[in-house]
């Protein structure tokens, strides 16, 4: 399939991980593919993006910056996605960081917003465009011991929908998905008790594998999603049921 000939798409967090198996995906599908990222890209890697660059997500003049770079290089953006993100430290409230709980607001709600803001007007202006926000089941459940995460990408997931409607008309599409735990790297940031539990509320009895995240943010981005917008789409292996 090439359902993103022609067409240039952003990813946040793209250097590893979900991000990397997302820039994967749309490369293979014929887009030109740029990540943001602080980190590298590791070399080597098949499916190459078009660019990188250091972008921090949470900080408007480098968002702002970015936007118009990519612009000047490639002349439009057709698909953004807001992947960027941390889990946080697994703590129960009353023994939860403050200084922790504002790092993972701003990376993973926060960082949404400015992103979102800065596409629109050029997605606006050529009558199309393709939002695709990295939720989690989290946002829709719940989760003992993350509630920064949890609290932040419920804010992702409504933000997704009063974006969709804000929009409606003018040919860009908003939408999250929301996937449990998926087998990456980050699993290491997280007690052993925490991914255990996580695994055990999937009723497919494993966790989600990055090309499968991919496969379904790569629908959600394409023009053959033309009429669906402001859906948390579900990942969950059966724990989501709404």
């Amino acid at each position: 399939m090439r359902r993103f000939e022609d067409q240039v798409a952003i990813v946040t967090g793209g250097a590893r991980g979900i991000g990397l198996g997302i820039v994967r995906r749309l490369t293979q599908e014929g887009a030109q593919v740029v990540v943001w990222d602080l980190a590298d890209v590791a070399p080597g890697q098949s499916d190459a993006p078009a660019a990188e660059m250091k972008v921090d997500v949470t900080d408007p003049a480098s968002v702002e910056a970015a936007t118009a770079d990519v612009l000047s290089r490639f002349g439009r953006i057709d698909v953004f996605v807001n992947n960027a993100g941390i889990n946080g430290p697994v703590a129960d409230v009353e023994h939860y960081d403050l200084a922790d709980w504002k790092r993972v607001i701003d990376i993973d709600l926060t960082a949404v917003f400015l992103c979102c803001r800065a596409v629109i007007p050029q997605m606006k202006a050529q009558g199309y465009g393709r939002i695709v926000n990295i939720a989690s089941i989290a946002g829709k459940e719940g989760v003992p011991g993350i509630a920064a995460y949890a609290s932040a990408k419920a804010g992702v997931i409504g933000l997704t929908k009063s974006l969709a409607k804000e929009l409606i008309r003018t040919g860009i599409l908003v939408n999250a998905v929301a996937p449990v735990m998926v087998e990456t790297d980050l699993l290491q940031q997280m007690t052993p008790e925490h991914v255990t539990a996580s695994k055990a509320k999937i009723p497919m009895g494993r966790l989600l594998q990055i090309e499968e995240l991919a496969a379904l943010v790569a629908f959600v981005a394409s023009p053959e999603n033309s009429f669906t917008t402001g859906v948390a789409y579900d990942a969950s292996g059966g724990r989501g049921t709404y």
